[in-house]
């Protein structure tokens, strides 16, 4: 069988280690890591090998050569523009006459090749994908086969709530010649995004081989050294360069160590290596060819490589520093910190955690450096949170960080481009916002700023006005120490994964676009955005009949934005309102805001007093509101959606409504007795507003409060959804209470199940596959029902270690006995 080694990738996500070599050369065990996967390659019998190039492909042509040297024959291809990975194998074609196997040249296995050719061979397979079980999925491609390992499904890269598998995709593929047919020439292709969807839509035989041994994907520099440690600990079987010496110590040829160094093993010491007395050199400490190290230095979990030159007294732990270094003395190097070839760290400096420091720098003598040199640092899994980006004003969000994010947003963004701002009316927002339009201007983006308004004005000014997208800034309604930046794309609806991860990208890797003087971005302040907002709301609104009505409002503003934008409405709509807390003021917004829960109390205290139809309490944006009726019942979340679904069913003729999964059954009762269809969606913001998008839906809304309307706009908008509740009351002759009284009860509960990270992914797959006879839905983590109106759903939590169960049943004591029974499944795979 032939091999195609791909070893085309730039690597940019170990930077700065990749950044004057491909990936498959940086060293692991003191040699390239495509030189491991030759070696395996060799020792299952694939000697003909075909390698795909692209990025600096002499250093590894010059390298390798004809592959004699390591009893193999070796050929190569190059890509004058990027193929894709199926593209770049279909470059080779003329190499491939007969079945062929693909593996990565930059990853660490011991994976047994041999037995998943055989596989292959028996399936009678046209595509075998090697497949691995780990702990946690989320950054790899999912397969998920049946009980004979043919592949049923793809999901690439997935959130936790499409975890339904722990099996990932090692990038190893066993190959039918013919299949490359299927792969276009005139554009780069996927193998596992298009060409394996493609195959399995045909209905082509694909098989998953679960392999066991050892795979880890050096993807970034956190698995790098980790790698090394997996190494050292013997979990991978690989051949170590050296003598292996008692207390797992491994040292080449030429080595000369002072009788006074201690060496604790596991580590590696390369040929021609010289320790100086009083060093100590500690555990997974990984030293390349020719490295000197002088006196009293202190080295542990770390990984320096060859030609590099540690002077005394420095101090480095869990740092990686590349080849061809110059450490002067008393250097201290802290854990994560990367310095890359040929770099000069001056006497006594010091590198921070975390630290980057690219190839070719120089530090001066006893400077102390905590942030990168050329703006790179280590990929950040958690720069977006559920709704945006988040957390503790001068803490985890500070002026610098808000100018790298602006920038990082303006980059993945045409030069040119117009963006919406908004904030609310606090310092904190004021100054985090200036500070990310001045990346947005950096970076060629000009900015039509709303300073001080309500979200609902940014999205419909995004939307109306043809720009490419919007950012909001301000303090958490729960929590006014914490600042939220939300995005929101050229539809104004919130960013989805994939545009969220491009920004991340780009933030992570400082690849951020430098705008020209001609290029820089400027600021515009739009005249009358409030008046065009409430207008556009206005004309889809029947005004004579709201004002018909006569209705007595009472408006909890909470010092927030909709007091700027309400009061222009409400003389339209012809209320008699009465308004608590309708200012922005900073100091009350940040220290005076009581609870929610009390003020809903608070609420319907002064509803009765007042005499009036409603009260409404609203966010710190506007997006989104809790209402209490005439007789001072709080009615939110899911009751309160149940009863918008009623109302906007008795008032329209027909169409869809997009509600999340974890809402209650008794919206299909009611919609479906008025021909009405219930779209069920995942529970996170963007996915609610992408299906509010799709033809026929005329209404969407969540559990939390935020409303659609996709007439007017397709996004949560507590204003427009307050006014539709007036004219549907109208339209009825009902009151709230009225509606309440006739809806069908219903029951849910909902709890949270600490888990481990590392348990997940095997969690997910075990229910799913315990249960895949039974009625399950998989729109949002494993939705498991007993009956229509009985079920539990099992979502893992995205930043946290938690699942969350969400139960509906008889009663309050039904809903406890599910989740119970929901908590016991899940932990029994993991107790």
């Amino acid at each position: 069988m032939k091999t195609v080694v791909m070893a085309g990738g730039q690597g940019s996500r170990l930077r700065p280690l990749t950044s004057n070599q491909p990936k498959p050369m940086i060293p692991v065990a003191n040699r390239p890591m495509m030189e491991h996967i030759i070696e395996l390659l060799k020792e299952h019998g694939y000697k003909e090998i075909v390698v795909t190039l692209q990025f600096l492909p002499t250093l590894i042509t010059s390298y390798f050569g004809d592959g004699s040297a390591w009893g193999v024959d070796m050929g190569y291809v190059t890509e004058e523009s990027p193929l894709g990975t199926a593209g770049s194998v279909k470059n080779a074609r003329d190499f491939l006459d007969r079945t062929f196997l693909v593996v990565s040249g930059d990853s660490l296995t011991d994976i047994d090749l041999t037995a998943a050719a055989e596989f292959h061979r028996e399936r009678r397979a046209v595509v075998t994908i090697v497949l691995k079980e780990v702990p946690n999925p989320l950054e790899f491609g999912i397969v998920i086969t049946d009980e004979d390992g043919r592949v049923v499904r793809f999901l690439e890269k997935p959130g936790w709530g499409e975890v339904f598998s722990d099996t990932i995709n090692t990038g190893i593929y066993i190959i039918e010649p013919e299949m490359l047919e299927y792969i276009p020439d005139d554009r780069p292709f996927d193998f596992s995004k298009e060409l394996f969807p493609l195959l399995l839509s045909e209905g082509f035989p694909i098989f998953g081989y679960v392999a066991g041994g050892y795979w880890c994907d050096i993807g970034n520099l956190e698995q790098y050294v980790a790698a090394h440690k997996d190494l050292l600990d013997g979990k991978v079987k690989l051949n170590i360069p050296g003598h292996r010496l008692e207390n797992n110590v491994w040292i080449g040829d030429g080595v000369e160590i002072d009788e006074e160094a201690v060496i604790t093993g596991p580590v590696l010491i390369g040929s021609h290596v010289k320790i100086e007395p009083m060093t100590k050199v500690r555990e997974y400490t990984v030293l390349g060819n020719n490295v000197v190290v002088k006196r009293d230095n202190f080295l542990h979990r770390s990984v320096i490589m060859e030609n590099t030159y540690l002077g005394p007294s420095c101090h480095i732990r869990g740092a990686v520093i590349g080849r061809n270094g110059d450490i002067k003395s008393g250097v201290s190097i802290d854990e994560g910190a990367v310095v890359g070839d040929d770099c000069l760290i001056g006497d006594n400096a010091m590198i921070g955690p975390e630290v980057l420091i690219f190839p070719f720098k120089t530090v001066d003598s006893r400077a102390t450096v905590n942030t990168n040199i050329v703006w790179e640092s280590r990929g950040a899994r958690t720069l977006f949170g559920k709704r945006g980006v988040s957390g503790l004003i001068n803490v985890d969000i500070t002026p610098e960080k808000a100018v790298r994010l602006g920038m990082a947003y303006g980059s993945a963004l045409p030069v040119n481009s117009q963006v919406v701002t908004s904030r609310d009316g606090t310092r904190s927002a004021r100054i985090i916002k200036r500070a990310f339009m001045a990346g947005l201007n950096a970076s060629g983006v000009h900015i039509r700023d709303l300073e001080v308004n309500a979200i609902p004005v940014n999205r419909f000014t995004v939307d109306s006005y043809n720009n490419q997208g919007g950012v909001d800034i301000r303090t958490g309604d729960r929590d006014s120490q914490l600042i939220e930046i939300n995005f929101y794309d050229e539809e104004a609806r919130d960013l989805v994964q994939g545009a969220r991860r491009k920004i991340e990208m780009i933030f992570n890797r400082s690849d951020f676009r430098r705008a020209f003087l001609n290029e820089l971005g400027d600021i515009f302040y739009p005249a009358r955005a409030r008046e065009a907002y409430i207008l556009g709301l206005t004309e889809k609104l029947d005004l004579d009949l709201i004002s018909g009505r006569k209705f007595k409002v009472v408006f909890d503003y909470r010092y927030g934005a909709a007091s700027l934008i309400l009061p222009g409405l409400l003389g339209n709509l012809g209320c008699e309102v009465l308004s608590l807390n309708a200012f922005t003021d900073e100091s009350r917004l940040m220290t005076s805001r009581p609870p929610r829960e009390e003020s809903l109390k608070r609420l319907g205290e002064v509803v009765g007093s007042f005499r009036a139809d409603m009260g409404l309490l609203f966010d710190n944006g506007a997006e989104r509101f809790a209402v209490v009726d005439a007789g001072g019942k709080v009615i939110a979340d899911s009751e309160l959606l149940v009863l918008m679904v009623d109302l906007v069913t008795r008032c329209l003729t027909g169409g869809t409504v997009a509600v999340p999964v974890n809402q209650p059954s008794v919206i299909e009762e009611i919609a479906g007795e008025r021909g009405f269809e219930v779209l069920r969606t995942r529970m996170d913001r963007p996915s609610l507003m992408g299906a509010a998008w799709r033809e026929g839906v005329v209404f969407a809304g969540g559990g939390d409060g935020g409303y659609i309307f996709p007439d007017f706009i397709a996004t949560y908008d507590a204003m427009m959804a307050f006014a539709r509740l007036l004219q549907m009351l109208a339209e009825t002759g009902e009151s709230l209470s009225g509606l309440l009284a006739r809806i069908s009860s219903f029951h849910t509960m909902r709890r949270e199940v600490f888990t481990s990270w590392e348990n997940k992914g095997t969690v997910m797959r075990q229910l799913l596959e315990e249960h895949q006879e039974e009625v399950v839905d998989t729109t949002d983590g494993i939705k498991i029902y007993y009956d229509r109106n009985r079920w539990v759903l099992i979502l893992p939590d995205e930043e946290e270690p938690v699942l969350h169960l969400y139960a509906e049943g008889a009663d309050e004591n039904d809903c406890e006995s599910i989740l119970d029974q929901g908590e016991a499944e899940v932990t029994k795979y993991f107790m």
